[in-house]
Formats: structure tokens, sequence, C-alpha cells
């Protein structure tokens, strides 16, 4: 078991990571433009608004890494099944998303 564990935790990505990078600058974007809203007491409708689409992004992030983490597992042998990573990402996607 132990040694399934730290397979598991060995660092890589399927994804190229410049990718996660972009998109988590985006988000320093996103976040910058918030503290901006707030500056200039813009409606806070909009500033709500700007929020709940700075969450969903951060959440789209952390479900992308989390899908690379478990290809990741399975392309070293960590995960041997391709129904158990299938049905281990749906779930996880459900559980993020609800």
């Amino acid at each position: 078991m132990t040694s399934t564990i730290a397979a598991a935790r060995e660092p890589g990505y399927i994804t190229d990571p410049r990718t996660y990078r972009n998109r988590l600058r985006r988000l320093e974007g996103q976040i910058r433009g918030l503290t901006g809203m707030i500056e200039q007491e813009r409606p806070c409708i909009d500033t709500l608004t700007q929020i709940s689409a700075t969450q969903r992004a951060l959440q789209g992030v952390g479900l992308a890494l989390l899908t690379d983490y478990l290809r990741h597992a399975h392309a070293t042998g960590t995960l041997t099944d391709d129904t158990v990573l299938d049905a281990a990402s749906t779930a996880i996607t459900q559980l993020i998303r609800s």
C-alpha cells in the first residue's frame, strides 16, 4: 500500500504545465479586476457575478489538475483499470460541480 501511495505522489503532468500556469494567471487577472470593482464601488450584483465566474474558473483548474493526476497515476501504473479511472473522474466531477 505504501508503494502505491508513493507512486501516486510522483510529480508529473499529462497536460503541459504551461496550460495550468496560463489559466491561473487569467484567474489572477480576474481577482485584480474584482479588487478594482470594489475600489470603483461597482454595483454589488456585478461584483457577485464576477466572483461566481472566478470561483467556477478556479474549480475548473482544480478539476483539470485532479483529472491530470488520475491520468498520470494511470500512466505510471498506479491505477491500472480504465473503468476505475473513468468512474473516479466522473464521481469527482459530480462532487466538484454540485
